[in-house]
C-alpha cells in the first residue's frame, strides 16, 4: 500500500511501447501541436488586427482560441518530451499543476461556449437588442465570468483530488494527469468525496448544455423563418460551427468524467482523452473558418500582409 505523502512522482503509462512507437507518438503529437498553434495563433492575430472583427462574436472566439492554446499546451509538450526522452515520469507537483491548469482551461472553455450560444441567440432572435445586451462592457464581464468559473472549478477539484490518500501506487494510464485516473489510485473509502464534486459539477455543466440546446432550438426556428436564402445561409454559417464544437467538446468530455468504472479500460480512456483534450483545440480554427467568410477574408488579408512583409524584409536588409 502506498501513501500520498511518500509519492514524489507519477508515471504516465499511456504509451508503454517500443522506442520506435514512442517516436511515432512524438512526431504525431508534434504535428498536431504545431497545427493547433498555427491555427489558433492566426485566428487570434486576425481578430486582433482586423477592426472589422471587433465584434462580440469574434471577441468570444478570440478568448476560445486563447483557451485552446492554453489547454493543448498544458498536456502535449510534456507527453512529447516523455516520448522523445523515453521517460514516463512527472513530478507530484508537476502533476498537480498540470491537472489544475487543464481543469481550469477546460471548465472555462465550457462556460465560454455557453456564452457564445447566448451571443448567437441574441444576434439572431433579438437583433434589435443586440447592441444593448452585448455591449463591450457586458462582453468583457461574461468572458471574465467564464475564466473565473474555470479557475474556481480548478481550485476545488485540484485541492480535493490531491488531498486524497493514494493507496494504489503512482502509475497513471494516461498521457497527462487527469482527475479520473488519479481517482483510480486513491483509497476506495475516500475517493467518493471527489466523485460527489464531479457529479455536482456535472449537473452544473448539464444545465449549461441544456441552455445551449434550448438556445439553438430557438435559433433554428428563427433561421428557418428567414425568407431570404442568403440570410439563412449567413445565419447557419455562424451557428453550425459553434454547434459542432459544442457537441465534440462536451460529448467526449462528459463521457470521460461521468462514465461508470465498469466501461473504463486503457485504450478507450486514451481515445476519449485525445478526443476531448487534443482534437478540439486543433480543429476549432478549421471549423470556425470553414464557413465564415468574414474570418476567411481576414485570414487571407493577414497572410497577404505577412507574405509581403517577408518579401520586403530581404530588400530592407540589403539596403
Amino acid at each position: 500500500m502506498s501513501n500520498s505523502s511518500s509519492i514524489t512522482q507519477f508515471l504516465l503509462l499511456a504509451f508503454r511501447n517500443t522506442w520506435e512507437l514512442q517516436l511515432l507518438h512524438f512526431w504525431l503529437f508534434l504535428g498536431i501541436y504545431l497545427a493547433a498553434l498555427l491555427g489558433n495563433g492566426l485566428i487570434i492575430t486576425a481578430i486582433a488586427c482586423d477592426h472589422r472583427l471587433h465584434t462580440p462574436m469574434y471577441f468570444f472566439l478570440l478568448n476560445l482560441s486563447l483557451l485552446d492554446l492554453g489547454s493543448i499546451s498544458t498536456t502535449l509538450p510534456k507527453a512529447m518530451a516523455n516520448s522523445l526522452w523515453d521517460t514516463r515520469a512527472i513530478s507530484y507537483m508537476g502533476c498537480a499543476v498540470q491537472l489544475f491548469f487543464f481543469s481550469f482551461l477546460l471548465a472555462a472553455e465550457y462556460c465560454l461556449l455557453t456564452v457564445m450560444a447566448y451571443d448567437r441567440y441574441v444576434a439572431i432572435c433579438h437583433p434589435l437588442h443586440y447592441g444593448n445586451l452585448l455591449g463591450s462592457r457586458a462582453c468583457v464581464h461574461m468572458a471574465a465570468a467564464a475564466w473565473a468559473s474555470g479557475f474556481l472549478n480548478a481550485v476545488l477539484h485540484t485541492a480535493n483530488t490531491f488531498s486524497l490518500p493514494l493507496c494504489h501506487g503512482n502509475a497513471v494510464d494516461q498521457f497527462f494527469c487527469e482527475i479520473p485516473q488519479i481517482l483510480k489510485l486513491s483509497c476506495s473509502r475516500f475517493y467518493l468525496r471527489e466523485v460527489r464534486l464531479i457529479v455536482f459539477s456535472g449537473f452544473l455543466f448539464m444545465a449549461c448544455f441544456m441552455f445551449i440546446v434550448v438556445s439553438y432550438v430557438q435559433i433554428f426556428r428563427a433561421v428557418l423563418s428567414i425568407p431570404s436564402e442568403q440570410g439563412r445561409h449567413k445565419a447557419f454559417s455562424t451557428c453550425l460551427p459553434h454547434l459542432a464544437v459544442v457537441f465534440l467538446f462536451i460529448g467526449t468530455g462528459m463521457f470521460a468524467y461521468l462514465k461508470p468504472p465498469s466501461i473504463s479500460f486503457p485504450s478507450l480512456d486514451l481515445v476519449v482523452a485525445v478526443l476531448y483534450s487534443v482534437v478540439p483545440p486543433t480543429v476549432n480554427p478549421l471549423i470556425y473558418s470553414m464557413r465564415n467568410q468574414e474570418l476567411k477574408d481576414a485570414l487571407k488579408h493577414l497572410m497577404t500582409h505577412l507574405s509581403l512583409s517577408s518579401n520586403n524584409l530581404p530588400v530592407s536588409l540589403h539596403k
